[in-house]
């Protein structure tokens, strides 16, 4: 092999593909998926609307029960089914003293109502848990507060991915690891403390501005270093664990300390906990290799290959350093000149853009969705959030065992399809709460697969010179679309099947579009914007790897070892170290050989 050829990945395999030393890195990954979970859902927490109605100054003061309360105070009113309920947002506008007075004690319906100026809450169903919404009274024409905050914090999202993207770039993955961490700790530590609308979106603001990099940089930290044949199940199986674990964990870590402000004040221990990562884990080679950074790039190599119980040749550390001063030398590769706008310049790959990007926004409207939605599901809250959370695991698993043997393309297809399909069935059982509940938590099932096919298949996609660039807006698209979520979810408060019925032609229609896109799996992944034009033009519609046997295709690139580098990535001189390594290691996998280094030819 020439040893101008030589990049990280060739070095990778004598460091040791997967040692006691990822062993560490991915049980490193829990605590920085449970912060994932806690900076994405506790604003589901901190702003659960409890049941309420109208308070009554004098009846508080009466003596009577609460039923007897709302027996002559509250007038019933048809909720979106026709069913006659108990008003949450209006009064019988009459003198109660004087009724107590006159010994009355049930209400005329033909009294004037007026709307609430005060409210009572029922908090027997959830463990006497406290929100924002029940202590700052964000009910009836203040209950779109929580909404807006969610939205806000998605628009957080992406202000924090452009921001956090530049720096990643600029002065490596772990100093924004610990940034985006100590952020996060802030922004809870202040939600905590807010006492307006005003504080509270500014600081959930904060909070989103950490959403996916809280994570995602130690997530990619561990897949730099972990050989191809490792790397999906090592992908899959941290969020199958560690990120359900932490969903699974949080309504009941809501329901002990009982108190929004609390729960807010606890959630930033473990992110505080995350900034030890400046003193224990080394900086990504690949970034530092990107940089010109050689001789801490050797260092740290070797570092792992002692913990491993490797030795890395002498000649394969000369040859990455002549091959990176090369690099110097020449300077930027014409390649990466290309940008984000060439992936519309040609019918094919534009399409193709158009079309991920489209599956990705419904998808993070879908996923985001069904999550939130379960506070409008006929169960307790807190068991459902549980049970749906959990699907998570057996999501992750299928993935682990049928990405790589059924393909991307109609598993994103079949998966999201059923998931639309589970939730319009809802609509079909109006008066079942059990089956309502059932068929949504298998929507949410479906939708956890095809979210986690959609991480990877945006990658593999998009060639290789516009990768990082091209990953990273398709992820701000994501997070637009997310701000919708909130509304969709809203809209339960009109009708509880609402959301799920909105949700679910997102599905189908995500399903629909899942099939314009080419089959990644047993390909050549795309390197240049030529090879994105022509990628999937020998597929037919009804293409599918797993009944197809093409001599012309190979082994798949599985995440992490094809150059994908997500959202927090932005800047092109990032994509230098994985470039001339990409097809070789694709050369490596198909002939399924342990690589043995071969002096350079001169």
């Amino acid at each position: 092999m020439d040893s101008d050829g030589i990049d990280f990945d060739d070095v990778l395999p004598h460091v040791g593909e997967f040692g006691k030393y990822h062993w560490l890195l991915f049980f490193g990954l829990a605590p920085v998926c449970l912060n994932l979970a806690l900076i994405y859902f506790v604003q589901f927490f901190i702003t659960l609307e409890p049941d309420h109605w109208c308070a009554v100054e004098v009846l508080q003061n009466s003596g009577l029960s609460v039923e007897q309360r709302r027996a002559l105070s509250v007038p019933f009113t048809k909720d979106a089914l026709g069913v006659e309920v108990r008003s949450r947002c209006q009064v019988y506008d009459v003198d109660y003293l004087a009724l107590l007075r006159e010994g009355v004690t049930t209400a005329n319906t033909s009294w004037p109502v007026r709307d609430c100026q005060a409210w009572e809450y029922n908090l027997s169903n959830s463990g006497n848990y406290h929100s924002i919404v029940s202590e700052l009274d964000w009910v009836c024409s203040r209950e779109w507060y929580a909404t807006l905050a969610q939205s806000m914090f998605f628009l957080g999202a992406v202000f924090g991915g452009l921001l956090f993207g530049w720096v990643a770039d600029r002065f490596g993955r772990v100093p924004v690891l610990v940034a985006t961490n100590m952020l996060g700790a802030l922004a809870s530590v202040l939600t905590a403390l807010s006492t307006s609308l005003g504080d509270f979106l500014f600081y959930r603001f904060l909070a989103g501005m950490t959403f996916d990099n809280i994570f995602v940089m130690m997530y990619v930290l561990v897949l730099e270093y972990i050989g191809p044949l490792r790397r999906t199940l090592v992908a899959n199986l941290s969020i199958a664990l560690f990120y359900m674990g932490g969903t699974v964990m949080l309504p009941w870590l809501a329901l002990w300390v009982a108190n929004w402000r609390l729960l807010t004040a606890v959630s930033a221990i473990p992110m505080i906990a995350a900034c030890l990562a400046h003193w224990l884990l080394p900086e990504s080679a690949r970034w530092l290799l990107s940089q010109g950074r050689v001789d801490e790039t050797i260092k740290i190599l070797k570092s792992i290959a002692h913990l491993n119980g490797k030795v890395i040749p002498d000649r394969v550390l000369d040859d990455l350093k002549r091959s990176a001063q090369k690099d110097k030398e020449e300077g930027a590769d014409p390649h990466l000149s290309a940008s984000i706008f060439d992936l519309f310049k040609t019918p094919r790959l534009r399409r193709t853009t158009i079309a991920v990007s489209l599956l990705w926004m419904l998808l993070s409207i879908v996923y985001d969705g069904h999550a939130r939605n379960v506070a409008h599901l006929p169960l307790n809250v807190f068991v459902a959030f549980t049970v749906a959370s959990a699907t998570e695991l057996p999501a992750d698993l299928f993935l682990i065992f049928t990405l790589d043997r059924w393909g991307r393309r109609w598993l994103a297809c079949g998966t999201l399809v059923a998931s639309g399909l589970f939730s319009i069935l809802t609509l079909a059982f109006p008066g079942n709460g059990l089956a309502v509940a059932v068929l949504a938590i298998l929507g949410r099932f479906c939708v956890n697969i095809t979210y986690n096919i959609g991480l990877q298949y945006a990658a593999e996609l998009l060639p290789t010179v516009v990768r990082a660039q091209g990953v990273a807006g398709v992820h701000i698209a994501g997070y637009f679309s997310a701000l919708l979520s909130p509304v969709v979810v809203y809209m339960g408060s009109i009708n509880t099947f609402i959301p799920l019925a909105i949700l679910g032609v997102a599905s189908v229609v995500g399903g629909c579009v899942a099939l314009l896109l080419p089959e990644t799996l047993h390909r050549d992944l795309p390197q240049t914007l030529a090879d994105g034009e022509e990628f999937g033009k020998d597929q037919s519609f009804c293409y599918f790897p797993c009944l197809v046997q093409d001599k012309q295709s190979r082994q798949p690139l599985s995440l992490g070892e094809i150059g994908q580098q997500p959202s927090f990535i932005r800047h092109r001189s990032s994509l230098r170290a994985s470039l001339r390594g990409e097809t070789y290691r694709s050369s490596l996998i198909r002939h399924r050989k342990e690589f043995i280094y071969l002096p350079a030819v001169k």
